[in-house]
C-alpha cells in the first residue's frame, strides 16, 4: 500500500521552534516526528511513500537523504499549500487505483497499523474511508466523531456525524488523521474542478455514513502548539 505523509504545514503556532525547523522535523526526545512514522511504516510493509514540502524544504530534503528510509520516499514540493484533499487530488497517479494511507506527520502516534489495515479490508460495502480514531483531552481543537452505535474498543464503527473544532463538542473521540481512502474519493476530489481543497471540511463531510472509524492508537498527539510539545516529551516512550 502507498502512503502520503503531510509535511508541508508551517508551524506558526510552535513558533519559536519552528523559526529554523519544519513541523515535521520537531525532535521528540531526539528524533524527528518524520522517523517515528516510518517507524510505523517500513515493518508494515507500506511504501511508496510521498511526502509533500512546502515550508523549509531544503531541510526535509536533506533529512531524508540521510535517512535509512529514503529510497522509499518521493518528494513532491508545493509552492503554494494545496490543502490537504489538494495535494491528494495534485498527486492522484502517485495512488493509482488501490487503497492509499494519508497521515498528518506533525502527529505523533503510535498504532497497529497491520490492524488499520485489516479493519479496512473487511469494511462494509460502499465504504470508501476507514479512519484512525483517537481519546482527546482537548476536544474543541479537534474533529469530534459521532457514530451510529458505540463501538468496542478496537472494534470500528460507523461514522454519522463529523464536528470539526467546534466550541460544544459531543464527545471527546477525535479525528486522528490518519485514513486509509479508496480511489473512489479521488474521483471526488477531481469532481471538485479546483486545486485547493481541505479534507476536513469539503471531503469528510461528503462521506459521512460511509466512514468507518476505528480506536487503536496506543498513543497519539498533534504536536501543534509548545503545550502539546512539552506534554509529548513528558508523556511518549520511545
Amino acid at each position: 500500500m502507498r502512503a502520503l505523509l503531510l509535511a508541508a504545514g508551517i508551524g506558526s503556532r510552535l513558533r519559536p521552534v519552528t523559526d529554523t525547523i519544519p513541523k515535521c522535523l520537531v525532535p521528540i526526545h531526539g528524533r524527528a516526528l518524520l522517523d517515528y512514522w516510518f517507524d510505523l511504516l517500513t515493518p508494515a510493509g507500506v511504501g511508496p511513500v510521498l511526502i509533500n514540502t512546502h515550508y523549509l524544504p531544503d531541510a526535509v530534503r536533506g533529512h531524508v537523504a540521510e535517512a535509512p528510509y529514503r529510497d522509499a520516499v518521493t518528494l513532491v514540493h508545493e509552492d503554494e499549500l494545496l490543502g490537504t484533499g489538494g495535494t491528494i487530488h495534485a498527486n492522484a497517479g502517485f495512488f493509482g487505483r488501490e487503497p492509499f494511507l494519508v497521515a498528518h506527520a506533525d502527529n505523533l502516534t503510535r498504532f497497529d497499523l497491520q490492524a488499520f489495515e485489516a479493519v479496512h479490508k473487511a469494511r462494509p460495502p460502499g465504504f470508501a474511508i476507514t479512519m484512525l480514531a483517537f481519546e482527546t483531552d482537548d476536544p474543541r481543537s479537534c474533529g469530534i466523531l459521532e457514530f451510529e452505535e458505540e463501538a468496542a474498543p478496537g472494534r470500528a464503527g460507523i461514522v454519522k456525524a463529523f464536528h470539526e473544532k467546534v466550541e460544544n463538542p459531543p464527545g471527546n473521540l477525535a479525528n486522528a488523521a490518519v485514513y486509509i481512502l479508496e480511489p473512489e474519493v479521488l474521483d471526488f476530489l477531481a469532481g471538485l474542478g479546483k486545486p485547493v481543497i481541505d479534507l476536513s471540511t469539503e471531503v469528510i463531510p461528503h462521506f459521512v455514513g460511509r466512514i468507518q472509524a476505528v480506536s487503536l492508537a496506543t498513543y497519539h498527539r498533534d504536536i501543534g502548539n509548545v503545550e502539546s510539545l512539552r506534554r509529548a516529551h513528558e508523556e511518549f516512550v520511545p
